[in-house]
């Protein structure tokens, strides 16, 4: 992807057409400069992405979604962090490779693809080997995902809004269903169907033999598409809205993570349904549907997970 197209930024539905080079900024607040807010291991994510020893993840500042519960908001308003080029960035891939990460967690990166690209490459040719996951809230046009073809080995997409009227309320995007639908089909078929390893020996397995594991090796995702819905509080239709789609959609092809981690962190009175946590009883009856929808590749939370205990601390010197 020419990074000429950040001169009239169109690359996700917002279409704010500013000039990035020139230090104009539209709902993202990136310029052309990438910015990060934080790049370690990371131990929170899914157990094939996280494994023993953490994934590396790089948050990237700012964000076209922007919904008002984001428990990231410190850096999705854009305004912190630490600008770093294309070669630095590099470096950080290698060094996370070297830290132990088991792969290199892009964490909202959609405003930076043009220049991410190159760094990936860059990183690649001197020696990276990790796998690449692409770590998005997935409003983003499906042109941008598909000049990732070849660069991410693995997608992480949310799937966070199938209600229009939720969209629009949390985060005043009416076409957010619509465009995470294509975007998740383009993943999806760049990716194909899971593939998992283990890490001792190397060998592959398929989402069956990953399902069924009972060895002793870390086992990690190779390639594939991990979907994520986040559920939040009153909202129980909307999560079966959206599993049902993917079980229908996409079958085993994918994974899918039911989250139950939701943190009201939220400080604007205008959103009161959103001031708690998410009740057992809800997140239950989104799994019973979803087992009884024929859920077989999936990702479930269990415990007391809502806690701003488990949002990093965003600093990066």
């Amino acid at each position: 992807m020419d990074q000429e197209v950040m001169k009239k930024c169109e690359l996700c539905p917002r279409e704010c057409k500013v000039d990035r080079f020139s230090g104009q900024q539209g709902v993202c607040h990136a310029t052309d400069r990438i910015r990060i807010a934080r790049a370690a291991l990371h131990m929170w994510e899914e157990p094939c992405i996280s494994g023993k020893t953490g994934s590396g993840a790089v948050f990237f500042t700012g964000c076209p979604l922007r919904c008002v519960f984001c428990q990231n908001y410190k850096i999705a308003m854009g305004n912190t962090g630490k600008v770093v080029e294309k070669e630095e960035l590099a470096e950080i891939f290698l060094k996370l490779q070297e830290e132990g990460a088991n792969n290199i967690n892009l964490v909202t990166p959609d405003h930076y693809v043009p220049v991410l690209i190159p760094a990936v490459t860059r990183a690649k040719a001197q020696g990276l080997n990790i796998p690449i996951v692409y770590n998005t809230g997935s409003y983003v046009h499906v042109d941008t995902i598909r000049a990732l073809e070849g660069i991410v080995d693995v997608y992480l997409p949310d799937f966070k809004y199938y209600s229009d009227a939720l969209a629009i309320r949390y985060a005043n995007a009416k076409d957010y269903r619509d465009t995470a639908k294509k975007a998740i089909k383009e993943m999806v078929r760049q990716t194909g169907v899971p593939v998992f390893f283990e890490k001792e020996t190397r060998k592959e397995l398929d989402a069956e033999a990953y399902n069924d594991y009972e060895g002793t090796s870390e086992v990690l995702i190779k390639k594939g598409t991990i979907v994520r819905h986040l559920l939040l509080p009153g909202q129980s239709k909307d999560s079966m809205s959206v599993i049902g789609y993917l079980l229908k959609t996409y079958g085993n092809r994918i994974y899918i993570s039911i989250m139950n981690q939701y943190t009201p962190v939220i400080r604007n009175k205008k959103y009161p349904e959103l001031s708690r946590k998410v009740t057992e009883e809800e997140y239950g009856s989104v799994i019973d549907f979803a087992i009884s929808a024929g859920i077989e590749n999936g990702f479930i939370q269990e415990g007391d997970t809502a806690s701003e205990s488990f949002i990093p601390d965003f600093e990066v010197s």
